[in-house]
């Protein structure tokens, strides 16, 4: 019985800045951004968004589908929210998107964390469920907010999105395997104190970091699969910024002795990496984002396709797993409702980016109404007595 990803969806803000106005007020060679990590916006949340209102808003194709199928959605019997921007040292974020989406109260909740890595643990964790009970639903949630200090490397690889995914039994988008090829390493390349509202990261060194993890990674899949490097037809990478897959994938192809042409090898990811470029790093929702982009902007039909799919979070946890896309899995897509949402991002001067970027959720214990900045369906309207106060539109 095959298990994986029934559907598959995403959301990121409604504001963008251009890297070429941000290298335009920090002193930047715009080339640094577009071509040295291959990036050209990245997406800035409002102050009514969070984790919790992207992974609602991410989630509402997935039921309006299930709603137009005649499917009942107390069949989603966990929710496993991944995320390294958490909310709550206690309350799973989890939970807050459970009751925004009125789902059924027979249904557990958790909040996974490891860097950018914990989303595929949620995924692996679904597929093990799934197939232990059949007629149940998974959803699956990665949901982030990358954020760095000003005038850092980092800044420009800022950016935030969520991915929502419904795991089942006869998926009709992709059905995965059970090997894997994992590499757990304790590293000091990015990580993120509870008392820092910022990341910290040794940049040069987590590049380092990754491609290592790359190679054992899928060293320790060869020891599982009989796949080879020329059996997948496509790859999608983990994507802190889209040049970094780049080296991933040329790092593994030359480990692997490979026959195939420089144009081929950019194929195999090139469609994967369009939404990066302009979202920025989310985190735990990047590799899916890139899966979703390699989805909707792929030319060619994608049935009976193998791809390798290598996600990775710092610190480190990095893991190879693959998949084949299913007969018929075009119908689940969300493309048009993708490329709406990404064209009607609103673009930020640098003046309101710092706005933007100043603006912290406040921790004195107040009344606080948010200003409504975001169009999506959620929002957080404010916050009372330390208790975050949501909104449905």
């Amino acid at each position: 019985m095959p298990v994986g990803i029934d559907d598959i969806s995403f959301y990121t803000a409604n504001f963008s800045l251009d890297l070429q106005e941000l290298a335009a007020n920090n002193g930047s060679d715009a080339a640094k951004y577009t071509v040295g990590i291959g990036q050209e916006r990245m997406s800035v949340p409002g102050a009514d968004e969070d984790v919790v209102t992207m992974a609602a808003n991410a989630c509402v194709p997935l039921l309006e589908g299930m709603a137009k199928r005649g499917e009942d959605p107390s069949a989603i019997s966990t929710i496993l929210f991944a995320t390294e921007t958490g909310i709550d040292q206690s309350k799973a974020a989890g939970v807050y998107l459970h009751s925004l989406l009125k789902l059924s109260p027979r249904c557990r909740v958790v909040e996974l964390k490891q860097a950018c890595y914990s989303a595929t643990a949620a995924l692996q964790l679904a597929t093990a469920w799934v197939a232990r009970k059949p007629k149940e639903k998974v959803l699956v949630i990665a949901s982030d907010i990358a954020r760095y200090d000003r005038q850092t490397p980092g800044e420009a690889t800022q950016g935030c999105g969520a991915v929502a995914m419904i795991v089942s039994a006869n998926p009709r988008i992709i059905a995965l395997d059970p090997e894997t090829g994992i590499h757990t390493e304790d590293v000091m390349d990015f990580w993120r104190p509870n008392y820092r509202s910022t990341a910290l990261v040794d940049g040069k060194y987590s590049t380092k970091v990754y491609l290592r993890c790359v190679r054992s990674a899928w060293q320790d899949f060869q020891q599982q699969s009989d796949l080879e490097f020329a059996d997948f037809d496509y790859f999608c990478y983990h994507l802190p910024f889209s040049r970094m897959a780049q080296k991933a994938h040329n790092h593994l192809a030359n480990g692997n002795a490979h026959e195939l042409s420089a144009q081929t090898l950019e194929k195999q990811i090139s469609s994967s990496l369009i939404y990066n470029r302009i979202t920025g790093n989310s985190y735990t929702a990047a590799m899916y984002i890139g899966l979703i982009s390699l989805l909707d902007n792929s030319a060619e039909n994608l049935a009976g396709k193998r791809i390798g799919f290598f996600s990775y979070g710092s610190g480190s946890v990095g893991e190879f797993f693959t998949g084949t896309l299913v007969e018929g899995y075009q119908d689940m897509l969300h493309g048009q409702a993708h490329q709406h949402m990404l064209e009607s991002r609103l673009p930020l001067s640098y003046a309101d980016y710092q706005k933007m970027y100043a603006f912290e959720v406040p921790t004195d214990g107040g009344d606080h109404e948010f200003e409504e900045q975001t169009n999506g369906q959620f929002r957080l309207a404010g916050i009372s007595q330390h208790k975050r106060l949501y909104q449905v539109r």
